[in-house]
């Protein structure tokens, strides 16, 4: 089988003959029922190789192209993005659910932008983090869009990258309510796919543009306002 026919939602390795793939997990949130199903699996197709990611999945890898179709199946989860120029993943740290620093809750939060963002085709890969305090456990300052918390609201910034030439988001807002960082985020997203360049990295972005004509154009009206 050649890449062009490749299972959905797996990658060809590097043996040119077998295929990771990395179920989609929210905010890398799992019930039991899904662990259970990831120990059948892993232990019914044999798999030799799983990996917690960066990203707080699960990647599942040496597998055969023909076991693919039926490995999603049994896991009842889909297909996480690895390679499409789309949303790839949320990460969040626990926050307010458990953490004794949490001052939002990121968990909350980071899993409605995943349900937001979610198959929305962007002009390249997309990484979020989303931290409950200025500790910045998921890493938001270096993902292409971060969302920090702080007790009177949320800090976001556009713009980062933890590649090999790495970059700081830019802050675009601060202390603002979780209904304008929805309203905010949605309209960094849209300049973005507007203009970006097909697989240009927000990073790129944000330096090919400026970040005063970005947020020129995403705070040029109120959030409230919508």
């Amino acid at each position: 089988m050649s890449t062009e026919e490749a299972p959905k939602g797996a990658i060809l390795q590097r043996d040119k003959e077998t295929y990771a793939i990395v179920p989609r997990i929210p905010c890398g949130l799992l019930t039991k029922e899904k662990l259970r199903n990831l120990a059948t699996v892993v232990e019914k197709y044999d798999i030799p190789i799983v990996k917690l990611t960066s990203g707080h999945r699960i990647a599942l890898v040496g597998m055969k192209a023909e076991q693919i179709n039926d490995i999603y199946a049994d896991l009842g989860m889909d297909p996480g993005k690895a390679t499409e120029l789309c949303l790839h993943y949320v990460q969040a740290c626990p926050g307010t659910a458990v953490c004794k620093f949490g001052a939002q809750d990121s968990l909350g939060f980071g899993i409605k932008l995943e349900n937001m963002l979610a198959g929305r085709e962007m002009p390249a890969k997309l990484k979020v983090g989303v931290s409950g305090c200025p500790f910045t456990c998921a890493e938001g300052l270096v993902r292409d869009i971060g969302v920090t918390g702080r007790k009177k609201g949320w800090t976001i910034s556009f713009g980062g990258n933890s590649g090999k030439a790495a970059r700081v988001g830019d802050i675009i807002a601060e202390e603002i309510s979780e209904d304008e960082a929805i309203t905010l985020i949605n309209r960094c997203i849209d300049y973005y796919v507007e203009h970006g360049k097909t697989k240009e990295r927000a990073c790129r972005f944000i330096e090919r543009i400026g970040i005063d004509t970005f947020k020129e154009a995403v705070l040029s009206r109120p959030l409230a306002a919508g």
